[in-house]
């Protein structure tokens, strides 16, 4: 069956810059406030722009990912001949084939994308927040007769660098593409949403070396000075990349100061939907107070909660405080203890007594509690 477009999802990377918060979990599979995983975001973006078809590139800790996700269900994505498909690393003439970088991962599955004889390509990550029509993208590339589309959205200048800058003309004509420089010339910013006609990817994938790995280091500079058409789409709307500690603190607060900001209640247009743990819905005790926060379900509260998003199954005990914070699965917080500006990462028991009144945002774990709080006796 032809399809017009598949989506591809890319998500081996470890994450490195989330520190310990990604040691045993891959990336998109970390929660966001409290009732979500960042892959929610990419997974309904997809459903909502009615395409069936996602192949979901996997390498690093894909246990939790996987289970997750599971067929897909809860993004109405289990669908006969398409749906979610895991690709997973797999070996060939005894060697495994280890991701190396964006493109290599592409290229290591061209064969599912011919599967599908699909006309384009979507290729996008699986650990940015951000609600989007890709049809209206789609739509973009094919006014711009573009050979390739790149989502691009503009981002402080001290921030700049961590991502892939473009420069463009007044007909949204990529000009140049620089990956990560350390002297930005724009703040213009790759969003890592790629449209390819089929053909020019495929195209670009057989005459790369080995040394071009990665769609943003190698494979669109390249295509740029073959005289590819690459376009540039203007996304306006809402969009993080949480690749970093501070980014994933920020963007949790940004829900919890403006909680319209991605208007994610079901019932709004492009909704976000997430996998239902069957919980019971979060109870909140008699010395419990909750303002300006996001509780999810299995919670226990009897502490005071302010300007935080708490996660699944926290218990949070009587007389403690959190403050500005990120709890995240499976936490237990002590009677009289006080957390503020941090991330606790999940699983964690805080002690009684403990504090934590952090001036940068810190990410408690079991290893390091000892180190970043004092607990009074």
């Amino acid at each position: 069956m032809k399809r017009t477009m598949i989506s591809m999802i890319l998500v081996g990377g470890k994450g490195t810059r989330l520190g310990d918060i990604t040691n045993a979990t891959a990336k998109p599979a970390v929660s966001f406030g409290a009732k979500y995983r960042l892959i929610d975001f990419t997974l309904s973006n997809i459903t909502n722009s009615n395409i069936d078809v996602c192949g979901i590139v996997t390498q690093y800790e894909p246990f939790e990912l996987m289970y997750y996700i599971g067929s897909g269900a809860s993004w109405d994505l289990d669908v006969l001949e398409g749906g979610i498909r895991f690709l997973t690393p797999y070996s060939r003439k005894g060697d495994i084939l280890w991701q190396k970088g964006t493109a290599h991962a592409i290229k290591q599955y061209f064969d599912f994308i011919r599967a599908y004889n699909a006309s384009y390509v979507l290729i996008l990550s699986g650990d940015h927040i951000y609600k989007m029509d890709y049809q209206l993208m789609l739509e973009h590339h094919l006014n711009s007769n573009a050979d390739i589309t790149i989502g691009a959205t503009e981002v402080p200048l001290e921030e700049a660098s961590r991502f892939g800058i473009l420069e463009y003309d007044n007909h949204n004509r990529v000009l140049s593409f620089t990956e990560k420089p350390k002297n930005p010339k724009s703040n213009l910013a790759s969003m890592g949403i790629y449209i390819f006609s089929t053909d020019v990817l495929e195209e670009l994938l057989e005459k790369a070396s080995d040394e071009d790995i990665d769609f943003g280091k190698n494979i669109i500079p390249k295509s740029i000075n073959m005289n590819k058409v690459v376009s540039m789409y203007n996304f306006g709307g809402y969009w993080r990349d949480v690749g970093t500690v501070e980014s994933l603190y920020q963007a949790n607060m940004d829900l919890v100061d403006n909680p319209t900001f991605l208007d994610l209640n079901v019932s709004k247009d492009l909704p976000i939907y997430s996998k239902s743990l069957n919980l019971n819905p979060h109870v909140i005790l008699s010395k419990g107070r909750v303002q300006k926060s996001v509780i999810a379900d299995g919670c226990l509260i009897n502490g005071i909660i302010r300007r935080s998003t708490i996660s699944y199954e926290v218990v949070v005990e009587s007389g403690a405080e959190v403050v500005d914070s990120v709890v995240l699965p499976n936490v237990t917080i002590g009677s009289n203890s006080y957390l503020r500006k941090v991330i606790v990462n999940k699983g964690v028991i805080i002690p009684d007594n403990y504090r934590c009144d952090s001036k940068e945002i810190i990410v408690i774990t079991d290893d390091n509690m000892l180190k970043v709080g004092e607990i009074y006796e």
